[in-house]
C-alpha cells in the first residue's frame, strides 16, 4: 500500500510559480467545459464544478501523473444521461462510489500495466464514437429544442433536425457565434483561451440584445457539505453496467491522458497502478459532494503541461481557482446561455473524433480501419463497454489471422545475416564504440507494442542504435506507431536510430503511418547489416572527430 499513497517527492517548492501559472491558464479553460458537461450529464453545471474542483485535488494528490489534471468530461456524461433519466441523480452518487472503489482495488492489484494492450484503432474509433455521442447530445440545446425524457443522444439529435418549427433562432445564433469564435480565435494567437472567451461573448450578447435562449439557471456559491452517499445493496444490481462502464471508462482515459502527458515532459515516468488507485480516491470523493464520476482530462492536462507545469501543485491551483470563482461570480455563470455551452461542447466532440487519426489508419490497412468502424459504431448502438469488448475481439480475429497467413519456415541459418556474423564478439566490440543492434524477430503488434515500448526505451550510453527488420513477420499500425514513437524518443535524446532489411509490405506501412518521417534522415534507412554497420561506425568516427575540435 506504501507505494500508492501521496510523498514529498510529489513536490518541489522552487517550482511552485511555474505550477500557479499553469494551474490559473488550466482553470480557465476548464470552467466552461464542467459547467456544459454537467449539464450536459443532466445532473446540472454545479455537479460539474464540483467534480472538476473536488476530483481535481484529490486526483492530483493521489495519483500517478505529476501532471495530469482530473474533472469532468465528455465520454463520462454519455454513461450518466441514462443513470440520471432512469434513477435519478441519486443513482450517480452510487456509480461513482462503486467505480471508484473498483479503481482503487485495480490500482492496489497492479492492472495499470495492462492498459498498453488496447490497439491504437480500437482507441480511435471508440473516441470518436464518444465524440459524434456528445455531439448529437448538443444539437437539441443548439437549436433551442426542449428535450424529450427517455431520447438518447441519436434519437434527440434526429428530433431536433427533423422539426424546424420548434428551432429558436436566439440559441442557433449563440451556438454559430460560440463555434465560430472557438475556430478563429485560436487561429490568431494560440495562447487564447478560446472556450472562456466565446462564452463571455455570447453570454454578453445575449445580455445586451435580450436574445431568447434558455440559461444556465442557479448556481450555489459554494461548495456543498459533504454527506454519505444515499447507497443501498438494491441499487448495485440495476446500476451494475454503469459502473463497470464508469470504471472501465475512467480507468482507460486517465491512463491514455497520462501517458500523453508522460509523452510531453521530461519529469517523472507515468505510475500507472497509483494512477488508477489516485482516480478511485478522486471518484470516490466525489460521491460525497454529490458530483459525477471524473477521470483524466486530456485537453486540460496537455494545457497544464503547456503552460509549464512541473508538479501536481498545478493541478490543485486549477481546483482552488475554481472554487475563488465559483464563490464570487456563480450569479453571473447562472447567466450564460445553454447554447453557448453547446458551442463549446460541440467544437470539443469534433476535435475528440481525431480526424487526421482515423485517415491514417484507413489509409495504413483495411482491417484497421474496420476497427475503427465496429468500434465507433458500437459506442453509438451500444455502450461503451461493449464497444471496448467488441473492438478488442475484432482485433485478436485479425491480429490471428495475420499472424496465421504470414507465417513462414525459413530453413537458412540465422546466425549470418548479409553476410556477417554478428556473434557475441562483436556485438560488444559494438558497443564499446556507442553502437548497439537490436534484431526484431516475430510480430510487432498491438500486444506487444507496449512492451517494446518499454523495453527499447531504456537504451543508455549509446549514439547509434540500429534496428534489424529482416526476421519482423508481422507489422499492424499500432506496431508501427509504436515504432515511430521509440524512434522519436531516440532522436530526441540525441540517438540516431537506422533502420535495416525492412520488408516491401512494412516499409508501405511505416510511410503511411509516418513512422519513417520521425528518421533523422531518409539514408537512415538502410538495405542490409552491412551497410548499417558502415554508416553508424562513419557516424560514430564524425561525432569523436567533432568532439575532439578545439573550442
Amino acid at each position: 500500500m506504501k507505494r500508492l499513497l501521496p510523498r514529498r517527492t510529489d513536490y518541489r517548492i522552487g517550482e511552485w510559480r511555474h505550477d500557479l501559472i499553469a494551474g490559473v491558464t488550466v482553470a480557465v479553460v476548464a470552467l466552461p467545459l464542467a459547467l456544459g458537461f454537467g449539464i450536459a450529464s443532466g445532473l446540472g453545471a454545479e455537479a460539474g464544478i464540483v467534480t472538476a474542483i473536488v476530483a481535481g485535488i484529490a486526483a492530483a494528490v493521489f495519483g500517478g501523473s505529476d501532471v495530469q489534471v482530473s474533472g469532468p468530461t465528455g465520454a463520462m456524461t454519455v454513461v450518466l444521461v441514462p443513470v440520471v433519466a432512469d434513477v435519478g441523480p441519486s443513482g450517480v452518487v452510487v456509480v461513482a462510489l462503486a467505480a471508484g472503489l473498483l479503481l482503487a482495488v485495480a490500482g492496489y492489484a497492479r492492472l495499470g500495466r495492462y492498459a498498453g494492450i488496447l490497439p491504437w484503432p480500437v482507441i480511435v474509433g471508440f473516441t470518436a464514437g464518444i465524440g459524434l455521442l456528445i455531439l448529437f447530445q448538443q444539437l437539441p440545446s443548439a437549436f433551442g429544442v426542449p428535450a424529450v425524457d427517455g431520447d438518447g443522444p441519436t434519437l434527440g439529435a434526429m428530433r431536433a433536425l427533423t422539426e424546424p418549427g420548434q428551432w429558436q433562432s436566439g440559441a442557433l445564433a449563440l451556438f454559430g457565434l460560440v463555434v465560430g469564435l472557438m475556430l478563429v480565435l485560436p487561429r490568431l494567437h494560440r495562447a487564447l483561451p478560446a472556450s472562456l472567451l466565446a462564452v463571455t461573448v455570447a453570454t454578453g450578447v445575449a445580455a445586451a440584445f435580450d436574445v431568447s435562449a434558455a440559461t444556465i439557471g442557479h448556481i450555489p456559491s459554494g461548495l456543498p457539505a459533504p454527506s454519505l452517499p444515499g447507497v443501498t445493496i438494491a441499487d448495485l444490481p440495476q446500476l451494475s453496467g454503469a459502473i463497470l462502464a464508469v470504471a472501465a471508462l475512467a480507468g482507460i482515459e486517465s491512463l491514455l491522458s497520462a501517458k500523453v502527458a508522460d509523452g510531453m515532459t521530461d519529469g517523472k515516468p507515468l505510475d500507472p497502478n497509483r494512477e488508477l488507485f489516485g482516480q478511485g480516491i478522486a471518484n470516490v470523493a466525489v460521491s460525497f459532494f454529490g458530483g459525477m464520476p471524473a477521470t483524466g482530462a486530456i485537453a486540460r492536462t496537455a494545457v497544464n503541461v503547456r503552460s509549464g507545469a512541473r508538479t501536481r501543485a498545478a493541478a490543485i491551483a486549477h481546483s482552488v481557482v475554481l472554487v475563488v470563482v465559483v464563490v464570487s461570480l456563480a450569479p453571473l455563470l447562472g447567466r450564460i446561455p445553454l447554447a453557448a455551452l453547446a458551442g463549446v461542447l460541440a467544437v470539443t466532440a469534433v476535435r475528440m473524433t481525431e480526424p487526421a487519426a482515423v485517415i491514417r489508419i484507413a489509409r495504413a490497412r483495411g482491417s484497421d480501419a474496420l476497427l475503427v468502424v465496429v468500434t465507433a459504431g458500437s459506442t453509438l448502438a451500444f455502450d461503451l463497454v461493449i464497444a471496448v469488448g467488441v473492438g478488442i475481439a475484432l482485433a485478436g480475429l485479425l491480429a490471428l489471422r495475420a499472424i496465421a497467413t504470414n507465417t513462414t519456415f525459413d530453413s537458412e541459418p540465422i546466425e549470418a545475416i548479409d553476410g556477417i556474423e554478428l556473434t557475441a564478439e562483436l556485438e560488444h566490440a559494438l558497443l564499446q564504440r556507442h553502437i548497439v543492434a537490436y534484431r526484431l524477430d516475430g510480430a510487432l503488434f498491438f500486444g506487444a507494442a507496449e512492451r517494446f515500448l518499454v523495453e527499447l526505451t531504456q537504451i543508455s550510453d549509446v549514439d547509434v542504435v540500429i534496428l534489424r527488420l529482416e526476421r519482423l513477420r508481422m507489422l499492424d499500425s499500432t506496431g508501427a506507431q509504436a515504432l515511430a514513437e521509440l524512434i522519436g524518443h531516440l532522436e530526441d535524446r540525441g540517438i540516431t536510430v537506422l533502420l535495416t532489411s525492412v520488408r516491401p509490405e512494412h516499409q508501405r506501412l511505416l510511410e503511411r503511418i509516418g513512422a519513417l518521417d520521425t528518421l533523422a534522415h531518409r539514408n537512415h534507412l538502410l538495405p542490409g547489416i552491412g551497410e548499417a554497420l558502415d554508416h553508424a561506425w562513419s557516424h560514430r568516427m564524425r561525432a569523436v572527430s567533432s568532439e575532439l575540435q578545439p573550442g
